[in-house]
């Protein structure tokens, strides 16, 4: 039992060590006697990215970004649109959030066609949001970190990926955060935001292992380590505890 994951642009989108949630992955499965490969996909690389089951792209600056869009052209950005279409799982953190989505308006007024996978468009403003946040998802408080000047709206068709329970989430207005389509989860939460939320991690997990085996796959690990972390940041947060 294999899974195989593409880390789209690990040198350049890798902003407050977003490379730490494929290791989460990794580790995650190792300790359950599955198999993992990592793929890094590096600006230049021609590889097809059919055969992946999984993938993750982290957080850059927004010049990288501009960088990536030309190295996306229109093969990477066919594949990738091929991939989410399928349902295959992906996790896209902050920059590479937006990047799944239609355009971005910096705050001077330039604008800039993105991927369109995500009906979702992100305009930048002059102050940025930083700071410890929660959402919740599926039920479960998810615990990160933002650091954000865009302000993302969600179009017909994509669902948030949660409501914020402390902090700012995608605009600070509706009270989303992120969003999920098909099995696309787009997060504004760093952290690196898989080994705090083991439960999060697996779901996304499960989702990959399930569409490619046709059956649940994951035993429970002793989490109790994890879950005091993630708690305790919840905790200072709201003054509340998680519940279980």
């Amino acid at each position: 039992m294999e899974i195989s994951i593409c880390h789209l642009y690990p040198d350049v989108l890798n902003l407050y060590g977003d490379r730490g949630n494929v290791l989460c992955m990794q580790k995650r499965l190792a300790w359950r006697g599955i198999d993992c490969t990592v793929a890094g996909i590096q600006i230049g690389d021609s590889r097809p990215l059919s055969g992946f089951d999984l993938f993750f792209i982290g957080g850059g600056q927004d010049f990288e970004q501009e960088i990536l869009l030309r190295d996306l052209g229109n093969k990477k950005a066919a594949d990738i649109k091929a991939a989410a279409e399928d349902g295959k799982p992906f996790l896209c953190v902050c920059g590479g959030y937006q990047l799944m989505g239609k355009t971005y308006e910096t705050s001077k007024g330039v604008r800039c066609d993105y991927l369109g996978v995500l009906d979702m468009f992100t305009v930048g403003a002059e102050k940025r949001v930083t700071g410890n946040f929660a959402f919740e998802f599926e039920g479960v408080p998810v615990v990160g970190f933002e650091n954000h000047s865009g302000r993302t709206f969600l179009g017909e068709g994509v669902s948030p990926l949660g409501r914020v329970i402390s902090g700012f989430g995608n605009n600070g207005e509706d009270g989303t955060e992120g969003a999920r389509y098909q099995n696309v989860f787009g997060t504004y939460s760093h952290g690196p935001v898989l080994p705090k939320n083991p439960a999060f991690c697996d779901y996304i997990l499960e989702t990959a292992l399930s569409r490619k085996y046709g059956r649940e796959i994951l035993e429970p690990l002793p989490d109790e380590s994890e879950n005091a972390a993630h708690d305790t940041m919840l905790r200072r947060m709201t003054g509340k505890e998680a519940k279980p």
